[in-house]
């Protein structure tokens, strides 16, 4: 509970009617959540304008409403504020709600296109292992300490995020390590918060659906970098070019990391096999139990985030040696007949890419690797040909199934991924809508020390499709049919 004018602070005010002494209990910008007490934020949305529901909203309680534009007829008795920007001022309003926990604990934000997921989650499990109280804001689900809380987006909305941070630092966490999608750069989610540090793991082909090119998606990536203060990190990896974008005109302190060029923090694959890889990082040999050129990409980034916040390197080094990835990245099933089945969230072409290329380095040629895919609907299009043909590259066998096809016809996607099959590669290629179905006949044709990877969905259990959630589990489902053998 907090007095109006106090959560009012730092906001651009145009007009305001209504006494600024209420006690305000909670904020909400959807007017279908709004409780007694509520400030209600009308904010502009791709889809309703929160300026449309302003009746809705003060009749479930709302007794200050923040607008754009006011009402010819304003609701009687409630406190009317007038900004120019309501979802830019929704991020410092929240931040005075919650009374800004993320200046009371180092928070650091991790963005680009793969990685993201498996680099908090490693940093999450090191800091604790490292005697710290650590939170934690993924994909896969957020963390409070221990305690886990369920999560539906990348990055939660600004006001959720706010909430979960104060919940840590009542619980004690002195760090908390964020994921921060390019959406909610854009849609200003994390406006308003305080962060320690800014990381960018790479870029590629992704969420051109709603960025509509490479250069705007880039441009989103680099909002968090112009966010950063003077006392604050900014480290990037160098490995990728559009990571000297990120820095450009940053107040942070610049780093990079690499396995190829030059910069503060390096690495070096010396062995890598499905049982694990050893790296040369800084100088030291170590062995992780992480797999694949992509995960010494997400343990570096882990080591050099621990070493600028001035952890001890060899003791990072030993704890970090010790853990395994985020649940659904590379995730394994081997069962009695020694077919071994990954279930894996990549979901882009770059992701399927080294994903399957990590795989194909490791095999022997003895066994065959048959690779289960497909692609989510109302999204990106672009892309569906390219992860099939991906997919056909690598592969023995192609089975091109549904993703969450929402509300698209499943058929129509494969068909569009069906244009990156040539001729020469079809007769390995099959179409199976049914997903898990499509697990069924790859678990079927797999044979003794074969390799089965399910792509695209990863941590994610339910399958979405016209507007109803069900339960889906590729590794449950995988588990199933391979101990069902």
């Amino acid at each position: 509970m907090a007095k109006l004018k106090n959560i009012l602070y730092e906001i651009k005010l145009i007009a305001i009617s209504g006494s600024r002494e209420l006690e305000i209990t909670g904020i909400a910008f959807d007017s279908r959540k709004v409780k007694p007490g509520d400030l209600f934020v009308a904010i502009k949305g791709l889809t309703t304008d929160g300026h449309a529901h302003l009746d809705q909203a003060v009749s479930l309680g709302a007794v200050a409403l923040l607008v754009e534009q006011v009402p010819l007829n304003p609701p009687q008795h409630v406190a009317i504020i007038q900004t120019d920007d309501c979802a830019k001022s929704l991020g410092i309003i929240a931040g005075n709600f919650y009374n800004h926990p993320s200046r009371k604990l180092k928070l650091i934000g991790i963005t680009g296109t793969n990685g993201k997921t498996t680099t908090v989650t490693l940093l999450h499990a090191l800091f604790t292992q490292l005697g710290y109280q650590v939170g934690m804001l993924s994909t896969v689900e957020n963390r409070i300490g221990q305690k886990i809380v369920a999560t539906k987006y990348t990055t939660p909305d600004v006001v959720a995020i706010n909430q979960l941070l104060a919940e840590m630092i009542s619980e004690g966490c002195q760090y908390a390590f964020m994921e921060v999608s390019s959406h909610a750069l854009v849609q200003e989610r994390v406006n308003g918060l305080t962060f320690s540090g800014g990381v960018f793991t790479n870029i590629s082909h992704d969420h051109l659906d709603y960025h509509l090119s490479f250069d705007e998606y880039i441009k989103a990536k680099k909002i968090l970098f112009d966010l950063l203060g003077k006392e604050a990190f900014a480290l990037v990896n160098a490995d990728d070019k559009r990571g000297a974008i990120m820095l450009q005109n940053t107040k942070a302190s610049k780093y990079r990391y690499s396995l190829k060029g030059i910069s503060e923090f390096k690495a070096k694959i010396l062995n890598n096999t499905f049982q694990g890889l050893e790296l040369e990082i800084n100088g030291h040999h170590v062995w992780f139990k992480l797999i694949g050129a992509f995960n010494a990409y997400n343990l570096l980034t882990a080591f050099s985030i621990a070493n600028i916040l001035g952890e001890d390197e060899h003791e990072v080094l030993i704890q970090l040696s010790q853990l395994t990835g985020a649940r659904g990245r590379f995730e394994y099933i081997l069962n009695d007949s020694k077919v071994m089945a990954i279930v894996d969230y990549a979901h882009t072409p770059d992701a399927l890419d080294n994903v399957l290329s990590t795989i194909d380095g490791l095999r022997t040629r003895n066994e065959q690797l048959i690779t289960v895919i497909g692609c989510g609907g109302n999204r990106d299009k672009e892309k569906r040909p390219k992860m099939a043909s991906i997919a056909a590259r690598y592969s023995d066998k192609v089975i091109l199934t549904s993703d969450n096809p929402r509300f698209e016809s499943p058929e129509a996607i494969l068909d569009d991924m069906m244009l990156g099959i040539s001729a020469s590669v079809k007769k390995k290629v099959m179409r199976i809508t049914d997903r898990k179905e499509a697990i069924r006949v790859a678990c079927n044709l797999a044979k003794s020390a074969d390799v089965i990877l399910v792509a695209g969905k990863g941590h994610e259990d339910y399958q979405e499709i016209e507007g109803s959630r069900t339960h889906f589990d590729d590794k449950e489902v995988l588990t199933e049919m391979l101990n069902g053998r």
